[in-house]
């Protein structure tokens, strides 16, 4: 029977916590919670390899270990950087973290175009949070920003490379997750884009998920294309039987109408368990599903705005949520 490893103390932001030895700062920091855990656009826990490219979660190590009790010297990513007994992290209490996410949002911002208005990730969107807490009213930069055409990556997929900040994490979850990886990473410098080999179609059975991994507008849903804002629609976990995947998804409904079907995420948008293209995109009808009740949405999301979780009548075969304004409630 094996043992469980040591547990070692990590103190972030001044609490204290303890974890398993190896694991990145970031995940430490998500024991504690708040606003504590650094913003993460590339790293995902799921996905081998990922992290170290986006730099918007740069940490301040103010005490390397109990052995080395030395300051790093540097701001280091919490993705990429394994935690050590008595480390001392500063997130949101270091001055020089703060100028540091302002920087990379910036950066990640040159040549993001301002498409909030018709993105159908906004409401979603994590750079969109990074510049609405650091970002600058406009832009320095004087050089024109990168243009792409939209391309179809398939009859699912619809890529938009303006959009795209290289995380890669659709690059990965191709990878790891499918058989057959048709895309990837051209060019270099800031000539790097995401595209597929001479505009080669991505016809895997879970080439879906590579949109729930993308935390920008790059990539989207085909069949779910501008037909509601996310805010407007109603999340309810759901369940149906498939020889592909669990089954579990979240419907977005919208009335009786499926307006899109995605994989359940947890508290930091990482997907749980992927699922197919055929839960996704081809089962749009109710008759496939059997609704569990409605899915958690944090307070703090805009999606949350007058949506309320209620106790679910026995008697209504589709569990509808019903949505009271605040002051219905008061």
């Amino acid at each position: 029977m094996n043992e469980e490893p040591n547990k070692i103390k990590v103190t972030i932001d001044g609490i204290t916590v303890e974890v398993n030895p190896g694991i990145p700062i970031v995940e430490a920091a998500r024991q504690i919670g708040g606003a504590s855990v650094p913003p993460t656009m590339c790293y995902y826990s799921k996905l081998e390899a990922s992290g170290g490219r986006c730099r918007t979660c740069l940490v301040e190590v103010t005490k390397g270990s109990e052995k080395d009790p030395r300051p790093m010297p540097k701001l280091v990513p919490a993705c990429r950087t394994n935690v050590m007994d008595g480390m001392e992290v500063k997130v949101i209490t270091s001055e020089r973290v703060i100028q540091a996410v302002q920087g990379v949002t910036e950066f990640l911002l040159i040549n993001h175009p301002l498409d909030c208005p018709i993105c159908d990730q906004a409401g979603e969107c994590k750079l969109q949070d990074l510049a609405y807490e650091h970002g600058l009213d406009k832009t320095r930069s004087e050089f024109p920003r990168r243009t792409f055409q939209s391309d179809d990556l398939g009859p699912y997929i619809k890529l938009n490379m303006n959009r795209c900040i290289l995380c890669a994490r659709c690059v990965l979850v191709a990878n790891q997750l499918t058989d057959q990886r048709n895309q990837g990473i051209l060019f270099r410098g800031d000539h790097a884009e995401i595209s597929t080999y001479i505009s080669k179609a991505i016809e895997n059975d879970f080439s879906g998920n590579m949109i729930d991994v993308c935390p920008v507008g790059a990539l989207t849903d085909r069949t779910a294309r501008f037909k509601s804002r996310v805010w407007f629609t109603e999340p309810v976990n759901a369940t149906c039987t498939c020889e592909k995947c669990s089954g579990k998804a979240v419907l977005w409904m919208k009335g009786d109408t499926i307006i899109r079907v995605t994989a359940r995420k947890d508290a930091y948008n990482e997907v749980e368990e992927f699922i197919c293209n055929d839960c996704r995109f081809e089962r749009k009808d109710l008759n496939y599903w059997n609704i569990e009740g409605p899915a958690h949405i944090s307070d703090h999301s805009v999606i949350s705005v007058n949506h309320y979780e209620l106790p679910l009548p026995k008697n209504d075969p589709h569990y509808k949520i019903e949505k009271f304004k605040a002051k219905t409630l008061e």
